[in-house]
C-alpha cells in the first residue's frame, strides 16, 4: 500500500482538515478580494462585534451539534461534536448546550486558538519542509485555485502542499455559505473565557499537522493532485454541505453513515487513513479527556463531530473507560 493510496483526500479534508485548516484565517491572514473582473468573491464575514455577540447568546433558543453526558466517579463531563465551518446564526450554544458548559469547569478543545501560542506554533508547524516542492504544474494549479476562491497565493507559498490544500478545501465552504470565520470551536473558546472557565486544548498543532502530511514525497504529490480535481470538479461542495446540514440539523443518523456517503472508503489504503485521522487520534482524545476528569475537573470536551461515530468514537471509548454515556442531542 503506496502512502498516497492511504491518504484519501476527502477523508482529510472532512476530517483532519476540517478540524485545523480554519486556523488559516489567524495564521497567515484572511481571504483577500480577487480582482472582481476574473473571479465573483464570496462577501467577507462579519465580525461579530461585543454587543451582537452577546445578543447571540442571549437569543440562542435551537442546539445544533451533538452533545454526550459522561458520568464517572460521581462527576459529570460533556462530550460536544462541533463543526468548523458555519453560519452566524448557527454558532450561538443552544440551552442545553449552554447549560453544559456552565456545569463545567474546564472547556476542553482540539485546539484553543484564543492561546496566543497556538497560532505561531501552527504556523511553525505547518512551514514548508527544507526541500519540499512540488511540480511547477500543480503549483500552478493551487496558484489558480487560491485565486479562484478570493486568496492570496504568496501568503500562502510558504506552507506545507498539504496544508495549503487543506485551506483551499475550508475555504471553498464559503462558497456554500459556510465560512471559517463561524467556527464553532473559537466561539466555545469565547463562552469558555466569558465564564471563567479554564480553556484547554487537548492536542498540539505539531500532532495536528503530523496527522496531515503524506510521509513522503509521491504521496504529497498524489494527495494535492487528487484534492485539486475534487475542488476544480465541483465534488467537494456538495459533501461539505451533507455534513455541515447534518451537525445543523443535530441529524445523528446521516452523521454516523458518513462512511457510506462520503464515498471515501473505498479500499484499504482509504480504511487506513480514516483511522489515522480519527480512530487513532480518538484514543489519544479519550485519554486526555479522562486525565481530566479523573483529577477532578468536570469537563466540557468539545470535537470535531467525526470524532464522535463508531466504536472508536469518544462516547464509545469513554464507555470502555467505565463512564456512563447518555445522549443529549438529539434528545431521544
Amino acid at each position: 500500500m503506496t502512502d498516497a493510496t492511504a491518504r484519501s483526500p476527502w477523508i482529510t479534508r472532512a476530517g483532519a482538515a476540517l478540524a485545523l485548516a480554519w486556523l488559516g484565517a489567524i495564521v497567515a491572514g484572511h481571504a483577500v478580494a480577487a480582482d472582481a473582473a476574473q473571479v465573483a468573491c464570496p462577501p467577507p464575514a462579519t465580525p461579530i462585534d461585543a454587543e451582537r455577540f452577546r445578543a447571540g447568546m442571549r437569543d440562542a433558543d435551537q442546539d445544533h451539534g451533538f452533545l454526550w453526558r459522561i458520568v464517572r466517579d460521581g462527576r459529570t463531563s460533556y462530550l460536544y461534536g462541533t463543526i468548523h465551518v458555519a453560519q452566524p446564526e448557527w454558532m450561538y450554544p443552544g440551552p442545553l448546550v449552554k447549560t453544559a458548559v456552565a456545569a463545567a469547569d474546564t472547556v476542553a478543545l482540539e485546539l484553543d486558538v484564543l492561546d496566543p501560542i497556538v497560532p505561531i506554533r501552527l504556523a511553525e508547524s505547518a512551514r514548508a519542509r527544507s526541500g519540499e516542492t512540488l511540480p511547477a504544474d500543480l503549483v500552478r494549479r493551487i496558484d489558480a485555485r487560491m485565486v479562484a476562491e478570493c486568496m492570496d497565493p504568496a501568503r500562502w507559498r510558504g506552507f506545507a502542499p498539504e496544508f495549503q490544500v487543506a485551506i483551499l478545501s475550508t475555504m471553498a465552504a464559503r462558497r456554500e455559505g459556510f465560512d471559517p470565520a463561524f467556527a464553532i470551536d473559537g466561539v466555545l473558546s469565547v463562552v469558555g473565557r466569558s465564564l471563567a472557565k479554564s480553556v484547554v486544548s487537548l492536542e498540539s498543532p505539531e500532532s495536528q499537522m503530523a496527522a496531515l502530511r503524506a510521509a513522503t514525497a509521491e504521496g504529497t504529490i498524489e494527495f494535492v493532485r487528487s484534492g485539486l480535481d475534487d475542488l476544480d470538479s465541483g465534488r467537494a461542495g456538495p459533501l461539505i454541505v451533507r455534513l455541515v446540514r447534518a451537525w445543523r440539523d443535530s441529524d445523528l443518523a446521516t452523521l454516523e453513515d458518513y462512511a457510506r456517503w462520503c464515498d471515501c472508503v473505498r479500499n484499504d489504503g482509504e480504511r487506513q487513513a480514516l483511522k489515522v485521522l480519527l480512530d487513532d487520534r480518538n484514543v489519544l482524545l479519550a485519554a486526555q479527556i479522562d486525565t481530566m476528569h479523573t483529577g477532578g475537573h468536570a469537563v466540557f470536551a468539545a470535537v470535531g463531530s467525526l470524532h464522535m461515530i463508531g466504536p472508536m468514537g469518544l462516547p464509545a471509548l469513554m464507555h470502555e473507560r467505565g463512564f456512563t454515556v447518555d445522549l443529549v442531542v438529539p434528545g431521544r
